[in-house]
């Protein structure tokens, strides 16, 4: 059992291969700029579509080289993890039916039988199995306590984003009408513990014993402490390919209006996983295997929409994504036909949590529409700015979890190759963790981008950690 928690603690850190939407989390100099399009940081066209118009050369390509390749965690009582698994482990493992002796019940009702006599010695055998069970029941109510505190506020999720070499890929026609070509790999994935009561099992036969006779018929072999309490592991991985474009649709002597759009062509695959963890066996399907596979597979398109109002030192912007809000399937859990083992252990226990309402067996996911806007005071050449950027409506990533940022940023992109160009910036998320992300990043040689984000756990004992690093030709 204690490999099955073992895998909060250390299992998804060792996965390989993992990424995240970029909607939800960030990736390359997004970390720190938030949705604002800054023409010097490649990256921030996969945010407003409108804004590539501000990427392209005034006639020809811009391409990236490698990345942005992002990871990200996210988890609750990280900072005791291994401290609440040795206490889930210490529980279940724990003899809690110690007390139940058998011959010293006996030995104990014979002094009273020998005392007081029949009646007083029956009374006594029924009181003290009462006793007994009772005081059983009383360690498993408090050891229910801890195991539901658990499962409450301790979880780990990860995140990574993969984008395709050369990718994106901006150009701009000679009409002045700009294009985008974007693809990425993308996974997801999260666990969390679904706490079941310890419930104790084979006593029927001493809670029939009405007098010291029927302790001899007692066979207490079969007494048991029984628990359902579960690690449950969600994954969403995703294949996408978008192409955009963007076109500067009226402009004065001071500002230009770009207006932009998206279609992102998604093969989503999204899967569940329930593992009881008082189960000896093994499961059929690895961990690994599990995090790694691409079972429950959909396809979907989105469309996002964007408009940007470029000045010579101001810059506004709006964008909504997933306009249409497509839909996508979980692989469905509950089917036990043909199942054994720990499969089928799993299996039922699945179906009791869905009648608890903890999990739903047959999921859906959808990829709900999310309004952004984004302000910025610059410099004409872009070099400084002071940014801000706010996700207007709450929605919800495959895994379930609900994003919400805000950010505000301070950069500086240097326009030699020996001084770095620099960012520093908050980002929160206004919902669900409420994670408070100091973030920072740096351009080495105006190609390299490093960014760092952070967030020190808070009141409700979230933290969090996000890495991106990107190489993309000069501008």
């Amino acid at each position: 059992m204690k490999k099955y928690l073992a895998i909060i603690g250390l299992g998804l850190l060792s996965t390989g291969s993992m990424a995240a939407m970029d909607v939800y989390q960030p990736i390359g100099s997004s970390t720190v700029l938030g949705n604002y399009g800054n023409r010097h940081a490649l990256s921030t066209a996969l945010g407003n579509p409108a804004s590539t118009y501000l990427m392209a050369n005034l006639q020809g390509f811009r391409v990236s080289f490698l990345g942005p390749m992002a990871i990200g965690f996210e988890g609750g009582g990280v900072s005791d993890l291994n401290d609440r698994v040795d206490e889930l482990v210490d529980i279940f493992d724990r003899d809690f039916t110690s007390s139940i002796d058998i011959n010293a019940i006996k030995v104990e009702a014979q002094t009273v039988f020998n005392n007081q006599g029949q009646a007083a010695a029956d009374t006594f055998v029924v009181n003290k199995i009462a006793e007994v069970l009772a005081s059983i029941n009383t360690s498993l109510s408090k050891a229910d306590g801890v195991v539901s505190n658990i499962s409450q506020t301790t979880y780990a999720k990860f995140a990574t984003t993969v984008q395709a070499p050369f990718l994106p890929i901006i150009y701009k026609t000679r009409r002045r009408g700009v294009f985008m070509l974007d693809a990425s790999a993308s996974l997801v994935g999260r666990a969390d513990i679904l706490s079941d009561n310890l419930t104790l099992v084979g006593v029927d036969g001493l809670k029939a014993v009405t007098s010291t006779a029927d302790l001899s018929g007692v066979d207490v072999s079969g007494v048991d402490i029984q628990s359902e309490t579960s690690l449950h592991l969600k994954r969403a991985s995703d294949l996408r390919f978008g192409i955009g474009y963007s076109e500067m649709v009226s402009r004065s002597p001071n500002s230009a209006l770009i207006v932009g759009g998206k279609l992102n062509f998604h093969r989503l695959a999204l899967d569940q996983k329930l593992t009881v963890l008082t189960e000896d066996g093994d499961s059929s399907v690895s961990y690994g295997d599990f995090f790694l596979g691409r079972e429950g597979v959909s396809s979907g398109i989105g469309l996002d929409l964007g408009v940007v109002l470029a000045a010579r030192n101001y810059q506004l912007g709006a964008s909504i994504a997933n306009v249409n809000e497509p839909t996508f399937d979980y692989t469905v859990l509950g089917n036990c036909t043909g199942l054994a083992g720990a499969d089928l252990t799993s299996c039922n226990a699945a179906v009791r949590f869905a009648n608890k309402g903890a999990l739903a067996l047959a999921d859906t996911y959808t990829m709900e529409a999310q309004m952004t806007i984004d302000a910025a005071i610059k410099s004409k050449d872009q070099h400084f700015s002071l940014a801000g950027s706010y996700d207007v409506n709450a929605i919800a990533d495959p895994l379930g979890d609900e994003y919400q940022w805000a950010t505000v940023s301070l950069s500086y992109f240097s326009g030699n190759w020996i001084l770095p160009g620099m960012r520093v910036g908050l980002r929160r998320n206004m919902v669900g963790n409420e994670l408070n992300y100091i973030t920072a990043g740096l351009t080495f040689y105006r190609r390299l981008d490093v960014d760092l984000a952070y967030a020190a756990e808070n009141d409700k004992g979230n933290s969090g950690l996000m890495m991106s690093v990107g190489y993309s030709f000069t501008y």
